[in-house]
């Protein structure tokens, strides 16, 4: 018998190494080499053999080796299975493609299972689903139902880790939708490593997803996250499959954001909002009325901006506290934004508007946990830092976005149009954006204020 052969592959980036070493050569990353175990070839091959045997009767089976040029590949849109959820449908690009495979991770209690629960019982009425738990019991799950008023008389169920079992039910209930809870916890018979390895995630993930595509069903992996926020098993994870998205949310918050970092079949950076209620994870249709919750008292420090998530603007609040600081080294806290970005800004800031807080500590925060990736949010930040510092509260009314460059022009940022109708949509009566992006025409009950640099910024607000 051929001996298994073991290599190490990187957890963050998926490279693979002949040894162990310290460090990843590609990622940079420290201690996070794994080892991996190789089955040996004929093992490989009879698995192959034994799998396309099993799946050589199913009906809707992909053919192999058949040939197309591009011209004579179908260009219509591809068929979309409605979630029930227009929030979830919108994070997925239009709704569940047949034969994709979509990984959801979360944070512990943020409500995966509680959204792929009731997305399946909606599903199970219209087409075969079937629910596999590896952590729950079946009677948790049931209670849990229960609890939420979904209809339970359709879904199938199964409590199994074991993926060639699991493979195998699906076989023969044939389901259109196929959900796996969770990732971290199947495991198969050939990989020699404990459930949520490195060799053992990848393996099983690689299985899970060939059925899937060779039998055109719609797969659903549930994901654990890591401390820093990142799914965890190895990168390569990701690569296999064709939307990874994360259900993000405190525990002590209500609202839960399910952002889409990959799709290869719709946007990315895609926001869907949802609120966590006695009933389960309710949509949101208008997020940008939960995050503009703001008091009727006016204080220093805060300021609405318009961010761009996917394919629609979306209203947030950014707050920003500058206050003595009584360290060598004052202290730069970013919660929602990068940090790196908030320290070029105070940088920029000192350079082009005169405005010294290098012996202050300034906090700045997103209201409602949203965390804003884009540029867009640089003029806000710094119009907030100067009204805190200042003590000088602005406008209730004022809504604000831009980017800010390293010689203190204001940059353009894209869909400014749309941005601008969110606000007047919402009530807001003045706004600061980039000359570049000041509309030819008026836009009904909102004043423009177009500025080209720093400098002019900080006066439209004296």
């Amino acid at each position: 018998m051929a001996k298994a052969k073991t290599a190490y592959v990187c957890n963050d980036c998926g490279s693979d190494y002949p040894k162990w070493q310290g460090q990843c050569s590609d990622c940079g990353g420290w201690n996070s080499l794994a080892e991996v175990k190789l089955a040996a070839s004929p093992v490989q091959a009879r698995n192959q053999a034994q799998f396309s045997e099993k799946l050589s009767g199913y009906a809707g089976g992909a053919q192999a080796g058949q040939l197309q040029t591009l011209s004579e590949i179908n260009l219509d849109d591809l068929p979309r299975i409605s979630s029930g959820t227009v929030e979830l449908d919108r994070v997925l690009g239009g709704g569940f493609v047949p034969g994709s495979v979509v990984l959801i991770g979360g944070s512990p209690g943020a409500g995966k299972s509680t959204l792929l629960l009731q997305t399946l019982c909606y599903l199970s009425t219209q087409m075969e689903a079937l629910y596999i738990t590896g952590e729950e019991s079946l009677q948790q799950v049931a209670m849990r139902a229960q609890r939420l008023g979904l209809p339970t008389d359709k879904l199938k169920m199964l409590s199994e880790t074991s993926v060639e079992s699991i493979c195998a039910t699906a076989q023969q209930l044939k389901p259109k939708v196929l959900v796996v809870d969770s990732i971290q916890v199947v495991h198969m018979a050939d990989v020699a490593s404990a459930p949520g390895s490195v060799s053992q995630v990848r393996e099983s993930a690689a299985y899970l997803t060939r059925f899937a595509k060779q039998t055109n069903t719609i797969l659903i992996l549930v994901g654990h996250v890591t401390k820093d926020g990142s799914l965890a098993g190895p990168k390569v994870l990701e690569h296999m499959i064709d939307c990874s998205t994360l259900l993000e949310g405190d525990n002590d918050s209500r609202f839960r954001t399910l952002r889409c970092s990959k799709n290869r079949f719709g946007a990315v950076n895609e926001l869907g909002v949802f609120a966590m209620t006695g009933q389960g994870l309710k949509e949101v249709s208008n997020p940008s009325a939960i995050f503009l919750q703001r008091g009727d008292a006016v204080s220093s420090g805060s300021v609405v901006m318009v961010v761009w998530e996917g394919t629609r603007p979306l209203l947030v609040e950014i707050q920003a506290l500058v206050d003595d600081s009584h360290l060598g080294n004052p202290r730069r806290i970013a919660v929602g934004l990068e940090g790196n970005r908030l320290s070029m800004l105070l940088a920029v800031l000192h350079r082009h508007g005169g405005i010294m807080v290098g012996d202050q500590d300034v906090y700045v925060n997103v209201v409602g946990g949203v965390k804003v990736m884009e540029t867009s949010a640089d003029l806000a930040t710094l119009l907030a830092i100067v009204s805190s510092f200042r003590n000088r509260p602005l406008s209730h009314d004022l809504m604000v976005f831009g980017e800010v460059g390293l010689s203190g022009e204001i940059r353009p940022v894209p869909s400014g149009q749309e941005r601008l109708r969110e606000a007047a949509k919402h009530g807001f009566k003045r706004a600061i954006v980039p000359a570049a992006n000041a509309p030819s025409g008026k836009i009904p009950g909102l004043e423009i204020i177009a500025v080209k640099s720093l400098t002019d910024a900080l006066g439209a607000i004296d």
